[in-house]
């Protein structure tokens, strides 16, 4: 398995199998089945952001800073959680303005300047290089030591010549592959769908080989997480490289490499490709804002027992190499070429979309530039600046291949690949200032942001680039330690006298702090073009809704001078699209609209940039882009109907909730009249019933003087029984409506919940004999002292047994009656043994005059009469002692159950004799009660 045939047998099937999964992808997508159509696939292609500083150089990293290598991971996470805002507005961006890279996005956004798009392409190359470096070192240690490896063997990756050089051979296949993958369309804004469709398969290889080879080391070669840590703890110097004292620079090193993380995730080009360029649905960047940080905690879950376990081993090999040397060392061959596989893939990812982004650049902001000014050019054949432009493009995949080769050479071993990374990662910092300060301040002109990177760019290369060559013997080594010329305050690494600090959070410091100064400071003291004010307008606001970008321009030409254009630059098939959604039967010598020529210019710009673009269509349209007074007129008359239309939804909304708040009003009146209705024709009837009889009696014993005494004895007992039903019913009448009013008399005391109830019982119990209930009684408590008005509690407990009694079985009727504490209170349940109540029924109980139906199966059994009022009236009681009244189902007897609750009395206060101040009654016997009796305190 480690014949060097058999591993580049292997590179190179992996990598045509990229070719077919990106072959697919584009014959998907030409078939209308996008595959990048799921947010999954999204946040899977941002993880290119992993690359062999992830693979390899993360454990390097782990095992010199312990958790410092997290920081790295941590910034893209904080960027991820600030993708609604700042990622979405830059895809808004991005799809109206038909951007091309990160050059043409900062380009068009400081007035589509061709120079500063010029600028930041040039920093683009050279600040990525060693990015490209990084990988293709990565590529040729790995295939050394999957090949030549030996333990304790030094592994040498240097040749002497170029031609007996390997990453030299890598570049060059890579080259050419790339150029197959990458540049198939001249529309660089168009998705490229089948090379995302490959980065999203790449990133679930990587981080399969990277859990197999982390799952190895723990659960292979050592027992588990904690015979691994057990081992580290044993071992002082393994402890202290795991501690936050070992991260470089301390807490300024933590602040500084989270920043620098931070900005170079939005400014490195192949992230911008992905996360803005091959978007192609906003809405997948919700998933994508918590997919991504989760891949990356996964990923890096190994890290640290991977380097640990490799420091263990002792062998003395490169830490950035443990990922391959430790399955090595344990005579394992199928999982280093597992590993290798995952570390190519993690490369060729990486270069696969950086190398595309930077070509685009190259083409669309070097060449195409100077092309124009080529009158040769402008008398070109129909479409053919379309395959120049691509010959162009491929040119410039080889050479910026090459180039990272030329700083590898050069650079040789100096730096690991940890810190080729962050060399790389504080050059595209630099894109950041002037990427988000344009994103939010409209007067950020275009001299602050183009004098701003150049100073940064500069500070950069005196502080990290410079002294890389110094470290690798091309320049001399005096250089870092007094400075040029001996000048000692212009040290790279100690500038100005900074001393103390890290590499890389010193040059962000002093690299930020050059560029943000002078694009704030030149901004404010510089005055912006009318385009420059026009395009800040478009990308401050580009979240404001319905602005309409056809609108935009208000000169004109015609329709066959535009179609002469689009079919010199992009072909007859690109024009044909354009003018396809335009009114394509109308005459070339009509007049362009102006949507037409917003159409054109995203065309050209998809091509070639949205600089050149402005150029081509300046030259045949007459009349310029609106102005920043226009641009923001269009703003505030569309801000001004979007708040009316607010407006009015708003008064729509409420008078929506008006009117139906007046219907459920009226819903309310009609009920309570209805209530009202029913409450008279009960009551009515309530109060004639008693009053029928004592009538019919009355005029018995009146017209009938020689009745026997015994029958006219029973009538005046009918008559008086009536009379006092009568008195009750009005009685509960007048309670009910004092309670309704809040005028209902309680004379609330101190009392003893259990010798009332037992009153209660004794006053009910005559009763119940005579119905043939059999009444339970159970006390839980020997007393239960409550606030309450005896009298009306009485009759509420009186009338809760009295409707048990009512509804009991009418073979067996069973009542019992239970006083138990609950919690702060007590609770008196009454439970029958009768059918219950329904739960729909419960509350309808409580309502005035509601009486239940009842037939029993087989037999109908008359019931004592009632007034409906006792419920209502025992409810209303209850609530004004602080209590409640509810009914639930017996759970012994099986029918229902009324429980009343109610809070404990508070406890009387005692007061000490030796102090007269009030205690809690701890010392019982030096105190005496407050709530004595009167007679009690003149007795004592």
């Amino acid at each position: 398995m480690r014949d060097d045939v058999v591993v580049l047998a292997i590179a190179f099937g992996y990598l045509a199998l990229l070719f077919v999964i990106a072959a697919w992808g584009d014959r998907r997508a030409e078939q209308g089945r996008s595959v990048i159509g799921s947010p999954t696939v999204y946040a899977l292609s941002i993880a290119v952001y992993c690359t062999a500083w992830t693979f390899y150089g993360s454990v390097g990293r782990a095992a010199e800073a312990g958790p410092g290598f997290l920081l790295i991971y941590l910034g893209p996470t904080l960027a991820m959680l600030m993708a609604p805002l700042v990622i979405r507005k830059m895809v808004r961006i991005a799809a109206t303005h038909r951007i091309t890279s990160i050059a043409d996005f900062i380009s068009a956004r400081y007035g589509k300047s061709a120079g500063l798009g010029a600028l930041v392409a040039v920093i683009a190359l050279i600040g990525t290089t060693p990015y490209i470096a990084l990988q293709l070192k990565a590529i040729t240690l790995s295939h050394a030591v999957l090949v030549d490896y030996a333990p304790e063997s030094p592994m040498a990756t240097a040749e002497a010549s170029f031609w007996a050089d390997r990453s030299f051979w890598v570049a060059l296949v890579l080259a050419v592959f790339i150029i197959l993958f990458g540049t198939r369309h001249l529309d660089a804004s168009e998705r490229h769908e089948g090379m995302v469709a490959a980065i999203a398969f790449e990133s679930l290889v990587k981080l399969a080989a990277f859990l197999a080879v982390g799952i190895f080391t723990v659960f292979v070669l050592y027992q588990g997480p904690g015979d691994l840590f057990r081992q580290v703890a044993a071992t002082p110097a393994l402890t202290d490289a795991l501690s936050l004292e070992s991260v470089p620079g301390g807490a300024l090193g933590w602040v500084g490499m989270l920043v620098l993380a931070f900005l170079a995730f939005l400014g490195l080009p192949r992230q911008f490709q992905v996360l803005v360029v091959e978007n192609v649905d906003e809405r997948h960047i919700q998933r994508a804002a918590w997919l991504f940080p989760l891949y990356l905690l996964v990923i890096n879950l190994f890290v640290i027992p991977i380097a640990m376990a490799g420091l263990l081993g002792g062998t003395g090999e490169d830490p950035d190499s443990f990922v391959l040397t430790l399955p090595m060392a344990a005579g394992v061959d199928g999982l280093p070429v597992l590993v290798f596989i995952g570390g190519l893939s993690a490369a060729t990812g990486m270069m696969i979309v950086e190398t595309i982004a930077l070509s685009t650049m190259v083409s669309n902001q070097l060449v195409m530039p100077l092309l124009l000014r080529s009158r040769h050019l402008h008398r070109g054949q129909s479409g053919s600046l379309a395959s120049r432009i691509l010959g162009i493009r491929r040119i410039a995949i080889l050479g910026i291949l090459l180039l990272g080769y030329s700083y590898h050479a050069l650079i040789g071993d100096a730096y690991s690949l940890v810190t080729i990374g962050l060399v790389s990662f504080a050059a595209v910092a630099q894109f950041t200032p002037a990427l988000l300060i344009g994103l939010y301040w409209r007067s950020a002109n275009r001299l602050g942001a183009g004098l701003g990177m150049t100073a940064g760019i500069l500070v950069w290369a005196w502080t990290l680039l410079i002294p890389g060559f110094a470290q690798s013997g091309w320049l001399n080594a005096d250089l870092l330690t007094q400075g040029p010329f001996g000048i000692d305050w212009l040290r790279p690494y100690a500038l100005f006298g900074l001393e103390g600090w890290d590499i890389y959070t010193h040059s962000l410091f002093w690299s930020l702090s050059a560029n943000i100064g002078l694009l704030v400071g030149a901004s404010l003291f510089s005055r912006a073009s009318p385009l420059e004010q026009t395009q800040a307008a478009l990308f401050t606001e580009a979240l404001h809704p319905r602005l309409d970008q056809s609108s935009l321009w208000r000169g004109h030409t015609l329709r066959g001078e535009l179609r002469a254009l689009l079919d010199r630059y992009l072909g007859t098939a690109a024009t044909q699209r354009v003018f396809a959604d335009h009114s394509p039967d109308d005459a070339d010598d009509q007049s362009a609209s102006t949507a037409l020529v917003a159409r054109a210019e995203q065309a050209l710009a998809g091509a070639l940039g949205n600089a050149s673009a402005r150029v081509l269509i300046d030259s045949v349209v007459r009349g310029e882009a609106l102005d920043l007074d226009s641009i923001l007129r269009i703003l505030d008359t569309t801000s001004e109907t979007l708040e009316m239309n607010r407006r009015l939804e708003q008064k729509s909304r409420e008078l929506a909730r008006i009117g139906q708040e007046l219907r459920e009003a009226n819903d309310r009146l009609r009920e309570l009249d209805r209530l009202k209705d029913e409450f008279v024709a009960m009551v009515s009837h309530e109060l004639r019933t008693p009053l029928t009889s004592i009538r019919a009696f009355a005029e018995i014993l009146r017209d009938n003087r020689e009745l026997p005494e015994q029958r006219r004895e029973h009538f005046l007992d009918v008559v008086v029984r009536e009379s006092q039903r009568l008195s009750r019913l009005i009685e509960e009448i007048l309670d009910l409506a004092r309670l309704e009013s809040g005028r209902l008399t309680l004379e609330p005391q101190r009392l003893d919940l259990v010798p009332l109830t037992h009153q209660a019982l004794e006053a009910i119990h005559r009763l119940q004999e005579e119905r043939g209930i059999a009444l339970e009684t159970a006390f839980e408590v020997d007393t239960a002292e409550v606030i309450g008005d005896p009298d009306r509690l009485e009759q509420v407990i009186i009338n809760l047994i009295d409707n048990a009694g009512k509804f009991a079985d009418a073979e067996t009727p069973r009542v019992s009656l239970h006083l138990t504490r609950h919690k702060h209170g007590f609770r008196l349940a009454v439970a029958d043994n009768g059918p219950g109540i329904d739960e729909a029924e419960r509350e309808r109980v409580f309502e005035k005059f509601h009486q239940l139906p009842h037939a029993d199966v087989g037999t109908m059994r008359s019931r004592p009469r009632g007034s409906g009022l006792g419920l209502p009236i025992s409810r209303g009681i209850v609530a004004h002692l602080g209590g409640r009244l509810w009914i639930e189902d017996a759970a012994e007897l099986g029918g229902a159950c009324l429980v009343m609750e109610l809070p404990e009395a508070p406890r009387p206060r005692l007061i000490s004799p030796s102090t007269g101040r009030t205690t809690n009654g701890a010392a019982v016997g030096a105190v005496r009660i407050m709530a004595r009796s009167e007679e009690e305190v003149a007795a004592g």
